[in-house]
């Protein structure tokens, strides 16, 4: 490793310990609710900031291509679909789907605005629908995929009955499984792709992604979901659909996808990172990128789960 690498290497990895560790902390205290709060509202200010700040990075790179987008109907839209997620402790223990419908309602509802927004501002030959499909990418990337981020931690860990009405315990389990998988992988990528990558995975897009690299990725984010969901939280009463280590493995797939989609999005709109906003990982889409896929992955896998008898 040169020199510039090995520096970029101990950046990467200063701000990824801080970003962890602040993780852990709120993920104890949202767990334990710490001074008497409600499940996730420990947790939600980062969805929200990361959320905004995904948003402002992503409406940026496409004004600098000259698409500027509606920042003022994105940023708050997307918001909304996030914090229509945390409704989703609302949800009976036997409809599970039924939490993400109103992060759906949010969903279509800015759409609806930008909608109105190019159908109010048309003067004829202005990218309208280029500008529409930008706006609806945005939110449904950033939005959505936060949505299910936070819709994680609302997930029944307890077995209830088809017939069961009420409501169920809310564990910190699923939505760390994901966060460890996730992000378990991508630094055994980072580390094992530096070090021992030769064979490229896609030249093009993402040159410094390696096969070597991604094997690590996968085969440590199913480590890191058997550690999370069979040894860290062994009393809970249900898994994910396909064991630990099989969801551990969907995950950390649909992750390395989520890697790939924002590097795709970044080459599209000319930029190296998304953003400034972290330093030497780039900006908060850099970190955030493979959980936006994957979350979805983790949160249906998570609903349509395992019960373990008594």
């Amino acid at each position: 490793m040169t020199a510039a690498s090995v520096q970029a290497f101990l950046g990467r990895s200063v701000v990824t310990a801080v970003a962890v560790g602040g993780f852990v902390a709120l993920a104890w205290a949202d767990a334990t609710s710490l001074a008497g709060a409600p499940p996730g509202w420990w947790l939600l200010p980062v969805a929200i900031a990361v959320t905004v700040g995904g948003v402002d990075e992503l409406t940026r790179l496409f004004s600098a291509r000259d698409l500027p987008l509606p920042g003022w109907i994105l940023r708050p839209g997307a918001v909304a679909v996030v914090l229509a997620a945390s409704l989703g402790a609302a949800a009976p223990a036997a409809m599970p789907m039924a939490a993400m419908s109103l992060p759906a309602a949010a969903f279509i509802a800015v759409v609806i605005a930008v909608f109105l927004r190019e159908i109010i501002a048309y003067d004829g030959g202005d990218r309208g629908v280029e500008r529409l499909a930008a706006s609806v990418l945005v939110v449904a990337y950033v939005g959505l995929g936060m949505a299910f981020v936070v819709a994680l931690r609302y997930v029944c860990v307890e077995h209830v009955a088809v017939e069961e009405k009420t409501q169920c315990r809310h564990g910190i389990v699923p939505l760390a499984s994901l966060v460890a998988a996730v992000k378990g992988g991508d630094i055994a990528a980072y580390v094992v792709g530096s070090l021992f990558g030769r064979r490229k995975m896609a030249p093009r897009l993402s040159p410094g992604k390696t096969w070597e690299g991604a094997a690590a990725s996968v085969a440590a984010s199913a480590a890191a979901a058997w550690v999370v969901i069979e040894w860290a939280a062994p009393g809970i009463a249900a898994r994910p659909l396909g064991g630990a280590v099989g969801y551990g493995l969907a995950v950390g797939v649909a992750g390395l996808l989520g890697d790939l989609a924002e590097s795709f999005l970044k080459r599209e709109l000319g930029a190296k990172d998304s953003g400034r906003a972290l330093a030497a990982l780039g900006g908060v889409l850099d970190l955030a990128d493979s959980l936006l896929l994957a979350a979805p992955v983790a949160w249906i896998l998570w609903v349509v789960r395992l019960p373990i008898a008594a």
